[in-house]
């Protein structure tokens, strides 16, 4: 045999639906017509409009992100061991370095 509930219990819960629907009735009450809501037409241009200022927000995060990550890359690339080497080398090709006095720079630089 099916067991019931209560009265009380089904009318506790029927009564906690009250305050729903009361702060639903005056949304229920007013009539849009054949419109819609009225503020379906910001969906319209304003939101084509809105969606693509979103795009160009991103856009413009997303590159300023790249081009300083690519920035700070450059910057620990250009180290003084390019320098020095580019030094090194010249001062071999001018002759005031030997063969063996270079090589040994050559390998504390890199």
């Amino acid at each position: 045999m099916p067991t019931r509930k209560p009265v009380r219990g089904v009318v506790s819960s029927c009564l906690g639906l009250v305050p729903l629907a009361m702060a639903a009735a005056p949304a229920a009450a007013q009539d849009w017509g054949w419109g819609g809501h009225p503020m379906g037409w910001m969906w319209g241009a304003w939101g084509i409009g809105m969606m693509a200022m979103m795009f160009v927000f991103w856009g413009l995060v997303i590159a300023g992100i790249v081009l300083a990550v690519r920035w700070l890359g450059r910057q620990a690339g250009d180290g003084r061991s390019d320098r020095a080497l580019q030094i090194l080398r010249e001062r071999y090709a001018r002759g005031e370095i030997d063969r063996e006095e270079f090589e040994a720079k050559q390998r504390d630089l890199r």
